[in-house]
Parts: C-alpha cells; sequence; structure tokens
C-alpha cells in the first residue's frame, strides 16, 4: 500500500533537528511521494534542497495569501521562471484567497489571478487555499476558466460544505483532506468527503500542522500521519484503507505528473 501527502511543509524550522527520522516514518507508514508546498518564492532554494535529500519529494513555487506584504508585480514573473527551473516543480502554490480578518482583498484577487495565468501558461495545476472565500473563489475561477480555458489544480485542506464542495468538482478540481476530516466536530468536511468522486480525492497533512486524530496531541503534525487521514477518509466512504490509499494516489500521480520512480519498488 502506498500513499501521497500532497501538502506538506518540512522546510519549517521545527522539522530541521530530525528530518531524517521523520522521512524515515513517513516511509514507515507508506508514504511514497511528497508533494511540497510554497508561501513565499524566497523559500525556493530551501525547499529545493530538501527536495535534493529525498527523492520521494516535488514541489511547487507560489505566494500565499496571507503573505500579500510581499507581492509586487514582478512576482509573478520570478515564479514563473522558478518553476521553469526545476523539472520538479509540479504545481503553483500555494496560492489564493483568505478572507479571515482580511483586510487586501483586492490585492489576493491580484496575486491570485496572476498566479492561475502562470499555471495556465505553463500548464501546470495550481494548489489553492481558500479561507472564508469560497464563493469569490467560485467566481474568479469561472470568470478566468471562460476567459482563458480551465486549469487543474486542488482545493488544499478543504473545509467547505457540501454545496461548495460541488461548485469546485464542477470546475474540474481535485479537492484534499487533512487531520481536520478527523475532527469530531468537523461534520460538514466529513460530509464532503463521502461526496468526493474516486477520481477527485486527495489526502494530505499540511504539516506541521493539523495534526489528525490520534495525534491531536503531538504539537507537530508530520506527513507519516497522513496514513491516519486516509483511514478516517476511508472509514467516512465505507471502503478499505488499500482501495482508499490506490485511489488517492493514482490522483495525485495524475494532478501532479508525479514520477514512475517514486513508486516502484512496492509495484
Amino acid at each position: 500500500m502506498q500513499l501521497v501527502d500532497t501538502h506538506v511543509h518540512i522546510n519549517f524550522d521545527s522539522f530541521q533537528p530530525d528530518l531524517d527520522e521523520v522521512a524515515s516514518a513517513w516511509r514507515q507508514a507508506g508514504v511514497a511521494h511528497l508533494v511540497h508546498s510554497c508561501v513565499e518564492p524566497s523559500e525556493f532554494d530551501a525547499i529545493q534542497a530538501i527536495a535534493n535529500r529525498f527523492d520521494e519529494i516535488s514541489f511547487a513555487v507560489g505566494l500565499h495569501p496571507l503573505d500579500m506584504d510581499k507581492w509586487t508585480s514582478e512576482l509573478a514573473d520570478q515564479i514563473r521562471q522558478l518553476a521553469l527551473s526545476d523539472a520538479r516543480v509540479v504545481a503553483i502554490g500555494e496560492t489564493g484567497l483568505d478572507f479571515f480578518k482580511a483586510d487586501d482583498q483586492a490585492c489576493q484577487l491580484e496575486a491570485f489571478r496572476a498566479q492561475l495565468s502562470v499555471a495556465y501558461d505553463l500548464g501546470l495545476p495550481v494548489i489553492i487555499h481558500c479561507r472564508d472565500a469560497a464563493a469569490t473563489m467560485r467566481d474568479v475561477l469561472q470568470e478566468f476558466w471562460q476567459e482563458h480555458g480551465p486549469v487543474q489544480g486542488v482545493m488544499h485542506c478543504w473545509t467547505g460544505t457540501p454545496e461548495e464542495t460541488q461548485w469546485f468538482l464542477d470546475l474540474g478540481l481535485y479537492i484534499s483532506f487533512s487531520g481536520i476530516v478527523t475532527f469530531k466536530s468537523a461534520t460538514q468536511v466529513q460530509a464532503s468527503a463521502q461526496m468526493v468522486g474516486c477520481d477527485r480525492i486527495l489526502v494530505e497533512t499540511d504539516c506541521p500542522f493539523l495534526s489528525p486524530v490520534p495525534k491531536r496531541k503531538q504539537k507537530r503534525n508530520q506527513p507519516a500521519n497522513v496514513l491516519h487521514v486516509a483511514e478516517c477518509v476511508a472509514g467516512l466512504r465505507e471502503v478499505s484503507l488499500e482501495t482508499l490509499a490506490a485511489q488517492t494516489t493514482a490522483n495525485a500521480r495524475t494532478l501532479f505528473n508525479l514520477p514512475d520512480a517514486s513508486f516502484a519498488v512496492s509495484e
């Protein structure tokens, strides 16, 4: 059985003292590949260095909507050039909209649209962060699709309602579930996890954040814990863990065009 953790941030300082042990743990848990997200282009070198250490890591480049203080009109071209500089870049992001306590919505919209254009031009999927902005996100994506054409992508760490989930499924996007789906109070997220088609569902940790049940007491989440996310989602969907793992791994490979070498040992 193999899993793909489709969203990690293991470049954060909390991982530096024991990253080799963290890697050993994810391998023991059956995690065959990881997609390392990026919150700002200045992280690129550090993420690239981690990918040099671990062959099973692909990565993205982009600007997170909570980092708009770093946005300039030139940054989109920097993201484009970085994406072209390394074949292991499999996505643009994470990008998106975060209207929770936001007073910079116009800037977020500008940055998101610019990164959508980069992804479209390069034929790469987008890793989309969306918090308290689902309706606006839907409208922006529909507008972009109509003007330019569809962009592949994933609604990462999804917390939306089933109705909102359907909006993004209708736009052809994948839906990725994190440790939040394991929380007892996350009934709407769990309902969404039950309705997503088997060809559009993904799992992730978003580590070091959002440790899943039964690891909630661990302050630092880690890629090995994607196994617990997968177990929960499999239970909600009334399929075996092996079935859910096969479906989500196949979907991750398709969306991110992951290299076959990462999956060769067990197959």
